[in-house]
């Protein structure tokens, strides 16, 4: 195959049109890094705490909205920051319509899982409970879909963050595996929910899959001997010689 050989001219809008798409989703994962970068610079003129999910406490459920913006520190918004731009980029691009829908359970999910499970007293912030809900949210759908599109999506988001599957549960203090777990469930949840959001791609078919149009029963049934043409004829004129044939019990003359 000449893989230089130029595209059929059905197949260029097709191109154009996901380039679109990752530049749409890349730029909407950019712009939520640069929200998260100036909240994080406000951060010190302010009490960020009412704005943190502090866990079992009534007031604390003011942080399932506010907590993901908040981080502790340069690391910590960083590592955030660099996840939402991968798995954001691929989500938006890939799913764009699944995305959107499912952000708001991403959201609140992380925030709910940490006001459920953490500690009293303890104050959850970070966006890192959404950033696992995207990365389970890529591969349950990967395993739901089943394309092409859809496993490779999946396959990368592992590759990158596959160890997001272990920081669902406790491996260290100071971090948040509550709301991790938490979005983790959020984004199984919206897989199943919005599977079918973003329209399939398009199959494509095989020679094989055809229907071959199935023979008439007379077209399998030999021809009758009256229908066989003979292939030799004697010339006129001309003589000729037949051999008769005998059976093996005939005796000879």
């Amino acid at each position: 195959m000449n893989t230089n050989a130029p595209l059929p001219a059905g197949d260029a809008p097709a191109v154009r049109n996901d380039r679109t798409r990752i530049l749409r989703a890349f730029n909407a994962s950019l712009a939520a890094v640069l929200v998260l970068v100036a909240v994080f610079a406000l951060q010190d003129h302010f009490d960020w705490r009412p704005w943190a999910v502090a866990p079992l406490e009534a007031k604390g459920l003011l942080g399932l909205i506010g907590g993901p913006l908040l981080h502790g520190s340069v690391e910590h918004i960083a590592a955030n920051s660099f996840a939402i731009l991968i798995l954001g980029t691929l989500a938006g691009s890939v799913y764009p319509k699944a995305t959107l829908r499912a952000l708001p359970l991403l959201w609140l999910g992380s925030g709910i899982g940490a006001w459920m499970l953490g500690n009293p007293g303890s104050f959850h912030l970070g966006a890192s409970g959404v950033t696992h809900g995207l990365m389970f949210l890529l591969a349950s759908l990967g395993l739901l879909r089943r394309d092409r599109a859809a496993i490779a999506t999946g396959l990368i988001g592992m590759l990158f963050y596959g160890g997001m599957l272990m920081t669902v549960l406790p491996h260290a203090d100071g971090v948040s595996w509550q709301s991790h777990m938490g979005g983790a469930f959020a984004g199984i949840i919206a897989a199943l929910l919005f599977r079918n959001a973003d329209p399939l791609p398009p199959r494509p078919r095989y020679s094989w899959e055809d229907e071959v149009e199935p023979l008439a029963d007379d077209e399998l049934e030999p021809p009758s001997p009256q229908r066989v043409p003979v292939l030799w004829q004697p010339r006129e004129g001309e003589d000729y010689v037949v051999i008769p044939f005998r059976r093996p019990d005939e005796p000879r003359g």
